[in-house]
């Protein structure tokens, strides 16, 4: 499973050849039953009590001894609260972070992000005009999703860089096939910053303070701050920059962005459709059930295709290409559904608008002369870099 789920996006008329649910064994031998068809990944999605999300923050691979003294050490604990949680707390936990995260909230921060956008394409655009390559990813994408969080939520006084390499690493350590020695290095950043989070939840304000008077545990204000840092800012940097990438393929639709005849926002619907941030995610079944007329066993690792099911030929006529605003564009199911719908789905979709509103016309003349590129990972898509050069 590892070699082909990892890098479906780059070969996408591979998983076509995919049943809608199949079991395979990744690297480590341990079977799933992966469900692709739009339908299907739906139904499990909104089936919490057959198809429980348990197993969500489960590591890949196996995390060894070593590593788990290392956490360990640091005092680091992951309870169920948001993503992994299918008990009776999680409606309270979901409803004071979608609080923080409401639209009203979000919108607030558009002008601001705006401003900030501008100033950094205008930037760019100085720097491509002299002949200089500029990265998109580093010098736009990767802490602005970061930057609106910490103005919606308050955070641990901490420098970006810090927090994009803890979170970085929790998404390797967790969802990547991992070797040992990266393991160990992995274990020490993510409990180091763990260490941050919990001086942090015991006086935090905001977010924080609010999951305090709750009567929530202190761990589970930890573990919703430590999920919140890393699904809030870090999967929507990764995906503006795939964004971005494939809008720099697609001139009609850059075109269509400066003529006014496509919608920023069926642009930003059509990206998460076509190269979400999430690839797969995972539940597993609480009793022996069917799923498509397959028979599925009480225990089973279930992957949910998201990417896959957002190509699916029974919800969108024309899967593979790029067109906004086509019938079935905005079925895609990148931010989940049902209980665990993903709580900051509109941040990403300001975040996005706001970025290919503002980036779209410095695409115009360029070439991508580095591409991202994506390590394996189950769920997450990781792009160390997006490099262009004026023609």
């Amino acid at each position: 499973m590892a070699g082909v789920l990892f890098r479906t996006w780059e070969a996408p008329e591979r998983a076509r050849e995919w049943p809608d649910v199949a079991t395979v064994a990744d690297h480590v031998g341990v079977e799933h039953l992966v469900v692709a068809r739009h339908a299907l990944v739906r139904e499990v999605l909104a089936d919490q009590a057959t198809f429980r999300p348990d197993n969500a923050l489960d590591a890949l691979t196996p995390i060894p001894v070593a590593a788990l003294r290392i956490l360990a050490r640091h005092g680091f604990r992951l309870p169920p609260t948001l993503a992994n949680n299918g008990h009776p707390s999680h409606p309270a936990i979901r409803a004071i972070v979608a609080d923080a995260l409401h639209p009203k909230r979000v919108e607030e921060q558009r002008a601001w992000l705006t401003t900030v956008v501008r100033g950094r394409v205008d930037r760019l655009t100085a720097d491509l005009a002299r002949g200089r390559p500029v990265d998109l990813y580093a010098d736009l994408a990767a802490d602005l999703p970061l930057l609106v969080l910490a103005r919606l939520v308050a955070l641990p006084d901490a420098d970006a860089a810090v927090v994009k390499e803890f979170t970085r690493a929790a998404l390797e350590l967790f969802w990547a096939p991992v070797a040992l020695d990266r393991q160990l290095a992995l274990a020490e950043i993510v409990g180091r910053f763990h260490r941050v989070l919990r001086e942090f939840a015991q006086d935090g304000a905001g977010l924080a303070a609010d999951l305090r008077a709750q009567a929530q545990s202190m761990d589970v204000v930890v573990g919703a701050l430590f999920f919140l840092l890393v699904a809030g800012q870090e999967t929507t940097s990764q995906f503006l920059t795939l964004l971005l990438h494939r809008l720099a393929g697609e001139p009609a639709v850059l075109d269509g962005l400066r003529a006014g005849s496509v919608a920023v926002d069926d642009v930003v619907e059509e990206g998460l459709r076509l190269v979400p941030p999430i690839v797969t995610w995972r539940r597993v079944a609480s009793r022996d059930t069917m799923l498509g007329g397959t028979p599925v066993a009480r225990g089973t690792s279930i992957v949910l295709w998201l990417a896959q099911a957002g190509r699916d030929q029974a919800v969108v006529a024309n899967p593979d290409d790029f067109r906004p605003g086509q019938r079935g564009s905005r079925r895609h199911l990148s931010f989940g559904a049902g209980a665990h719908r993903c709580v900051g789905a509109q941040l990403t979709r300001m975040e996005a608008a706001v970025v290919v509103a503002e980036t779209a016309p410095l695409l115009h003349g360029t070439r991508v002369t580095r591409p991202p590129w994506c390590p394996d990972n189950l769920s997450f898509r990781m792009p160390d870099a997006f490099i262009i050069q004026k023609l």
